[in-house]
């Protein structure tokens, strides 16, 4: 069982659901109007009023049996799954935990731990682009419509969404099963790529994601290297 709030309009998802907690239960809270949304990092995740979601699950700590890194890799597998489902595109992840639909990014994740009460939570963050149609100021984002010109009731789309999220969460597959599963749906993986590594550029290729987060690069001119991220940009 879960709790699933509709907010008309707040700050940002991951902070308002603290408000709204259930301590038996997984709490969810969405809103199609988020005005200081985060992403990785302290990026600004900008949401296009009444266009797109903004959805966040609140989960103790101790119901999840994996480690960070794989919980995110696991989330970002569980969103890349949905769409791919609901667009039938090409669904990747760009490393850590964008999600990329036909070489644009239409999703963020952000998981964040708060402690509330004396009890620690898994604050999972999650933007989706589903009917913005401009992008003019971001080249490298779409939408599910203007890439693949499907159109979506939000409310529909957000309840869906996340009991599929909620069924994936309650039956979490071996790490050794997410880490395979990750590697294969990596975005450029086994691709000759261009990287910016403090302010220089060059080529490589993509080879793995690894147990600890780090993602694996064969550069062209410094050989294979482990990289965290921001350490390294994949320029596309």
């Amino acid at each position: 069982m879960s709790q699933l709030f509709h907010l008309e309009n707040c700050f940002s998802t991951n902070d308002e659901i603290i408000l709204l907690l259930n301590e038996d239960e997984p709490t969810a809270v969405f809103t199609f109007n988020q005005t200081q949304g985060r992403g990785q990092y302290g990026n600004i995740w900008k949401v296009v009023p009444n266009q797109n979601l903004a959805y966040s699950l609140a989960i103790k700590t101790s119901k999840i049996n994996i480690s960070d890194t794989f919980l995110n890799y696991y989330t970002a597998i569980i969103v890349r799954n949905f769409l791919a489902n609901l667009t039938n595109g090409n669904v990747e992840i760009k490393w850590p935990n964008d999600i990329i639909l036909n070489g644009k990014k239409i999703c963020g994740i952000l998981i964040e731990k708060k402690k509330v009460a004396k009890k620690e939570y898994y604050i999972i963050g999650i933007g989706i682009n589903i009917l913005q149609n401009d992008f003019s100021h971001l080249p490298k984002a779409g939408s599910i419509l203007s890439i693949t010109g499907l159109s979506f009731d939000l409310k529909d789309f957000a309840t869906q969404f996340h009991q599929y999220l909620i069924s994936k969460i309650e039956q979490i597959d071996s790490e050794e099963e997410i880490l395979n599963i990750y590697n294969n749906s990596l975005f450029r993986k086994d691709e000759i790529s261009v990287f910016q590594k403090n302010n220089v550029r060059q080529n490589g290729i993509i080879k793995n994601a690894d147990k600890n987060g780090f993602l694996w690069i064969e550069l062209e001119n410094d050989g294979l290297q482990k990289f965290f991220h921001k350490e390294i940009e994949l320029l596309y």
